[in-house]
């Protein structure tokens, strides 16, 4: 049963949490802002308690932003294990990507993994390989999907009471989408999703162009969980 309360006044990350206004228009995968936003969860060692902050594009890109006030604000200890989660509306850009290594392996105590609700140019060579490099350098990295989404309302949203299991029902079919052009991208395959913006009436659409090398390499429950492509017959 839905609670009649929104997050609780004792909640220490309350002050923290963003609208819900902006948790739409950020994290819509089917919006194209130019603005990017970074919802985190940091946990250190064997504690059970999370760490719970949000970030925003500046004149940096976001992720370059808690790289930077990060380690300006932390110690770290080689003995203690330190888990972050991101949660990004733009997946990194190839910089960023680089940047990010550069931290990982400056700090071999830290993971990160890294949801994301769209592909950030991802139709660029070097964008693509950015992401492939920090997926083989250990980060995880996934496309959001309903539970990340329901995940980050009830925890970084302040929303409004009795709404707790009411965040925005996005289309899942543009997660499968970017999952699907996210395997491309780690099969190094050439890229089978384009995003169409019809500026007159503000629709964003997509096109899917499969080559046989797509059909070939990506895992046939991949193709067909978008519920847009059927798999070639092959006759005998």
């Amino acid at each position: 049963m839905a609670s009649d309360k929104g997050p609780s006044t004792g909640d220490a990350t309350l002050r923290r949490r963003i609208e819900p206004r902006e948790f739409e228009v950020f994290f819509d995968p089917r919006e194209l802002r130019k603005e990017a936003c970074l919802l985190y969860e940091i946990k250190w060692g064997t504690s059970h308690r999370i760490w719970r902050n949000s970030g925003r594009n500046t004149a940096n890109h976001v992720e370059l932003n808690f790289i930077e006030k990060f380690t300006s604000e932390r110690h770290f200890c080689p003995s203690v294990s330190c888990s972050i989660t991101w949660f990004l509306s733009w997946s990194p850009c190839w910089e960023c990507s680089k940047a990010i290594r550069g931290f990982l392996s400056q700090h071999p105590s830290v993971t990160l993994v890294i949801y994301v609700s769209r592909l950030f140019w991802h139709l660029d060579q070097q964008n693509r390989q950015g992401l492939r490099d920090l997926i083989n350098s250990g980060v995880t990295v996934q496309i959001m999907r309903v539970p990340e989404y329901d995940h980050c309302w009830r925890n970084f949203v302040n929303y409004p009471p009795g709404e707790e299991d009411h965040w925005p029902r996005y289309p899942v079919v543009w997660m499968k989408l970017y999952a699907l052009e996210l395997h491309c991208i780690i099969l190094s395959l050439p890229p089978c999703l384009k995003i169409l913006r019809r500026c007159q009436n503000q629709l964003t659409l997509f096109r899917l162009t499969l080559q046989n090398c797509h059909y070939q390499m990506i895992p046939p429950h991949i193709l067909l969980a978008t519920g847009l492509i059927q798999l070639p017959v092959t006759w005998r």
